[in-house]
């Protein structure tokens, strides 16, 4: 079914009519809370979800622990397809990897990466 986005109005297809596992909206991660306005009854564009998704994960940053940041992002673990605001962002041309893609892995790499959720102590940072 084509309709618009709730925010920014573009044209989107939405599949949810078809099968609600079908939908692209699906492979994103299903973290966003559901509060009791109409937005969140709409659909919204890849863009627009992404990055809705992507504020209630920094809200998640600064209001749970490690471990539970891990469990919340080890169903998306196996999942390849990065997605841009939430996985990473494009800065100068490079892709910048967030701290969602490093929760998704359980670990630090010790790469020194700038989003790095994880301090020496295995605790959550707040960069």
């Amino acid at each position: 079914m084509n309709q618009t986005c709730a925010e920014c109005q573009a044209s989107l297809s939405c599949q949810s009519d078809l099968s609600a596992s079908s939908c692209w909206c699906m492979e994103l991660p299903n973290i966003v809370s559901l509060e009791t306005n109409q937005i969140n009854t709409q659909c919204l564009c890849k863009e627009c979800l992404a990055k809705k998704i992507n504020k209630q994960i920094h809200t998640l940053y600064h209001t749970k622990n490690l471990d539970l940041l891990i469990e919340i992002a080890k169903p998306y673990r196996k999942k390849t397809n990065l997605i841009e605001h939430i996985d990473y962002t494009i800065e100068n041309g490079l892709y910048v990897f967030s701290a969602w893609h490093h929760l998704k892995r359980g670990k630090c790499c010790a790469n020194g990466c700038r989003h790095c959720p994880y301090d020496k102590q295995g605790k959550i940072t707040h960069k």
